[in-house]
């Protein structure tokens, strides 16, 4: 359930940030994976380049077996049929025709590094063109469910935590014309700063040390929307939620720093 992520990051990231690149680990962490990308239109060669990168020196990986698949709707608009070698590690000049608006899923599989054969991974992008707002809710574990910040956070698509955000946001709030309203408005907030906030927690340990510190209370939370069924359920402990997270991460700030200018006064 990405929506209440917000919640979070409105005390902690006052600043804008635009969706130009996403960084996301492959599904075992052997990868971190760079996708950017300009504006994007509609008919338009789209240039995406493509940078693997060493998790732990943080440097451009050389020598990477991949493929690329890109679907929208389910249904799959280009496809690479063999396996591509890249000695320098980085894909400059793949591009790529948003033949019309939606949300496209791009998944990288890797399959070799250094030469030397590995069991396959894989990471999934999701790419929003024009405007809109609809995400995927069918895609499967391994596909990833675009939680940028929270697989930046716990290091991999298939954390417990990350998959727990996924679950309830396709089985509890896109089930219900409320959660399906909420998430749709959401992503065009979520979308323009997360990529730019998992590049952060990527680049700096402390950094993701201290958003992973921050979401856990969130994420306990979180966990009443699983009993959630009904349109009426969704809503209430919906809103319910989102009160909890308010008291949380801006009442009782608040609250502390009330009582020290009262304490500096008296």
């Amino acid at each position: 359930m990405k929506f209440l992520l917000v919640l979070l990051l409105i005390p902690l990231f006052m600043i804008p940030a635009f969706a130009e690149s996403q960084t996301v680990s492959t599904d075992k962490g052997t990868l971190d994976v760079k996708l950017s990308y300009e504006d994007i239109k509609t008919g338009e060669l789209t240039r995406l380049p493509i940078e693997f990168i060493n998790p732990t020196t943080q440097k451009t990986q050389v020598h990477v077996d991949y493929k690329i698949a890109i679907t929208e709707s389910g249904k799959t608009v280009f496809q690479t049929p063999n396996l591509i070698h890249t000695s320098e590690g980085v894909i400059n000049g793949f591009k790529f025709e948003f033949p019309q608006d939606g949300t496209y899923n791009m998944v990288i599989d890797v399959e070799g590094i250094l030469f030397t054969p590995i069991t396959p991974e894989a990471v999934s992008f999701d790419i929003v063109v024009g405007k809109s707002l609809d995400q995927p809710t069918n895609q499967t574990e391994e596909e990833g469910g675009g939680c940028l910040i929270a697989t930046a956070a716990y290091g991999s698509e298939m954390a417990p935590q990350v998959q727990m955000l996924r679950e309830i946001r396709d089985n509890q709030l896109m089930n219900t014309e409320s959660g399906s309203a909420f998430m749709g408005a959401f992503n065009e907030l979520y979308y323009t700063f997360s990529p730019a906030i998992a590049d952060m927690e990527r680049e700096n340990p402390m950094f993701k040390e201290v958003v992973k510190l921050g979401l856990t209370p969130m994420l306990s939370t979180l966990a009443i929307m699983e009993n959630a069924e009904s349109e009426s359920e969704v809503l209430g402990l919906g809103l319910s939620v989102i009160a909890l997270n308010l008291g949380m991460y801006l009442g009782l700030p608040a609250f502390g720093i009330v009582k020290v200018i009262q304490l500096r006064k008296n």
